[in-house]
């Protein structure tokens, strides 16, 4: 019996020698790489990567997520920012129209000027107060660029009555430049055909068959006629003060520079040259280099 027992014991003994020495073996292998990883990997990557590989699948699948609407709430946000930096741009040219020296609206659909009144106050206890929701944030976002795309068209049709008030109402490109009817929706902020994203479209989008007349939309010069970037073939006309037009993707130009023509001259025929996804025209109208939506200038029969 006790012969027994002192072998189980010199068997222990013997055991835990090995894992002591496979303990230490293992200490003197890893310590240097674990020191060499220390300072070579950047900290933050080494946090990084280290809560990253403890993560379960589903957790960081859900983190990838989380960030992913972040990012889309914040390009919302950056878009928005945008339009409003177009509308500011857009009021101080209606001051300048207007001879006003300071013009202000409120965010109410009205949009009355409100002089040098602060800006609306709120306030009150402190109810059921909790944080707002993925869903909360997407009702905020949509509602401001609900908001936005109102004073958006307020300041477009206030800019037109404005200019066609003024001494360039003679001058005004208030003609079709085709005879086809142009997409109501292609002015302003849309979605991209190329890749996608949310852009601001500068003119108006007239559908018609290759070959189809482009008119000089009022009297001017032609100060451009040749390709241009992403218009494909394209023709200028200056109008004079500052007012011009811009007729891309044609197929034919009929015109070149120092051209003096009149409105309902045929200047080029339509096509699908530069950016396009098919034949139409994509025709602009621009005040100082800064585009107007030319929906507020055509006549009633246009389109």
């Amino acid at each position: 019996m006790n012969i027994i027992l002192v072998s189980n014991k010199m068997a222990k003994a013997k055991s835990l020698s090995i894992w002591q020495t496979a303990a230490l073996i293992a200490g003197l292998v890893l310590v240097p790489v674990l020191l060499t990883l220390l300072f070579i990997t950047p900290k933050g990557s080494i946090k990084d990567q280290g809560v990253k590989a403890m993560l379960p699948p589903q957790l960081k699948s859900s983190l990838i997520s989380s960030q992913l609407h972040l990012d889309a709430y914040a390009k919302e946000l950056g878009d928005l920012q945008a339009r409003m930096m177009r509308l500011d741009a857009q009021n101080a040219r209606l001051t300048k129209l207007a001879g006003e020296k300071d013009t202000k609206v409120t965010n109410s659909t009205k949009l009355k000027p409100v002089g040098n009144l602060p800006p609306p106050s709120s306030g009150g206890p402190l109810v059921n107060a909790r944080p707002m929701t993925e869903m909360d944030l997407q009702a905020a976002i949509e509602a401001l660029t609900q908001a936005v795309d109102q004073r958006d068209d307020y300041l477009s049709s206030i800019e037109a009555k404005v200019l066609q008030q003024s001494v360039l109402k003679d001058m005004l490109p208030n003609s079709s430049p085709i005879d086809a009817a142009y997409n109501s929706s292609s002015y302003g902020w849309r979605i991209d055909p190329f890749n996608g994203n949310k852009a601001f479209h500068e003119g108006l989008d007239f559908t018609a068959n290759t070959g189809t007349p482009i008119r000089a939309a009022a009297d001017g010069i032609v100060t451009l006629a040749e390709v241009s970037g992403g218009y494909g073939n394209m023709v200028k006309i200056e109008h004079g003060y500052g007012l011009e037009t811009r007729y891309g993707h044609a197929s034919k130009l009929l015109v070149k520079v120092g051209d003096r023509v009149v409105k309902g001259q045929v200047v080029a025929e339509v096509g699908s040259t530069g950016r396009s996804t098919g034949p139409h025209l994509h025709y602009e109208i621009r005040l100082n280099g800064n585009a107007l939506d030319p929906r507020q200038y055509l006549q009633k029969n246009a389109g």
